[in-house]
């Protein structure tokens, strides 16, 4: 192999999206590409002085794969091995693919693919199909309960009228408890409503903007709301008005969690991330997701328990409040073909959205220009 050629295969290595490590006989490390020196938050110089073993937990599956790959000399995977050390701020999931080098069967290649981005995706594909039966139910219930509510509701009013001074309260307290149920109710009804919105190319900073408004007029009064935003983002491709249901409800969200605290405060962010994409259902295509929208607050985080589940219909971390908003923003971000999950460490709580740009429409040939 020429210079050329050793060059070449030098920055085609380094190129390579995903972490790699070279390492020998005694899981020494060898070489380690640009991807990996960020993943392990460390140099390559300073991981060339370091062994595998050095990275990852004593009982790691990791080094058991690299243990089954020499002794067979053959390549071999395992899936969702936890890695975490004290350069890295949280536990990241990884797949580990291990193979010898195939002109010196000393040396192994390790490649890591992080798990956590298409666990996310994954969960919410699969979760999407589901979530139809369970709003078909929502819809039917909702319309089948807020008959019988109504007449409750008038019949409370009417003994109201009629009741002696001392029962007046309970009668009140039924009218009061099942307006609160219709309330509910209305909002099972949102998650039945299946029709698609209208679409068109949306100023996603103009949405948050709105939102932020609105929030410091009336939840968020007095808040601080700090915004960081990429000013070269393109439009999203999406629905004015869903997208400010989205976005209020994260704002609100965040605001409930700093309620009471001095040095509360939400921090909402976007920034253009090339690389993530969905397959559409049914067909052979894929949408890409390079539109990142963040909401942070640091009003002490989401139980560990409920993370994974946050997005659920009922599942809330707060004292009070149905756990629908985040079900409904979940829902509002699947229409627009996106996908939203939570990030909850050290007493912050990140809520992410990532969704389409508006891509301009293409004119027809033969079309005139001037039209």
């Amino acid at each position: 192999m020429n210079a050329t050629s050793i060059e070449l295969a030098h920055s085609a290595f380094q190129a390579i999206a995903h972490p790699i490590l070279i390492c020998n006989t005694d899981n020494k490390i060898i070489m380690a590409n640009y991807a990996a020196q960020d993943f392990f938050s460390t140099s390559e110089s300073r991981l060339k002085r370091q062994q595998v073993d050095d990275l990852v937990a004593p009982s790691s599956p990791l080094l058991n794969l690299l243990d089954r790959v020499r002794g067979r000399d053959a390549g071999s995977r395992e899936h969702r091995i936890p890695i975490a050390n004290i350069n890295m701020p949280e536990e990241r999931l990884v797949d580990a693919h291990a193979t010898p080098m195939a002109n010196d069967s000393s040396l192994t290649v390790l490649t890591l693919i992080e798990r956590t981005m298409a666990d996310k995706i994954d969960k919410q594909l699969t979760s999407r199909g589901a979530a139809r039966s369970v709003i078909g139910l929502a819809a039917m219930l909702a319309h089948e309960i807020k008959n019988p509510l109504s007449g409750i509701k008038g019949a409370a009013q009417l003994l109201e009228q009629s009741a002696e001074e001392k029962d007046r309260p309970l009668a009140r307290l039924v009218q009061e408890e099942v307006g609160r149920i219709v309330k509910l109710v209305d909002r099972m009804e949102e998650f039945g409503d299946e029709r698609q919105p209208e679409f068109t190319s949306v100023n996603i900073h103009e949405v948050l903007n709105h939102v932020e408004l609105i929030a410091q007029n009336g939840f968020a009064k007095g808040m601080i709301i700090s915004k960081h935003f990429d000013p070269s983002l393109p439009p999203v491709l999406g629905n004015w008005d869903q997208l400010v249901q989205i976005y209020l409800n994260l704002f609100k969200n965040a605001a409930e969690a700093i309620v009471g605290q001095d040095k509360g405060e939400i921090v909402v962010s976007t920034a253009y991330r090339p690389g993530i994409s969905i397959g559409i259902p049914g067909t052979g295509n894929r949408m890409s997701l390079p539109l990142e929208i963040c909401v942070e607050d640091n009003g002490g985080g989401i139980a560990e328990d409920i993370l994974p589940h946050i997005f659920d219909p009922f599942v809330t971390s707060k004292q009070t409040g149905g756990g629908l908003g985040l079900a409904l923003v979940a829902k509002l971000v699947g229409v627009h073909g996106g996908i939203v999950d939570a990030d909850s460490a050290g007493g912050r709580t990140k809520m992410r959205t990532l969704l389409p740009i508006s891509k301009p429409k293409r004119a027809k040939k033969g079309a005139m220009r001037n039209e």
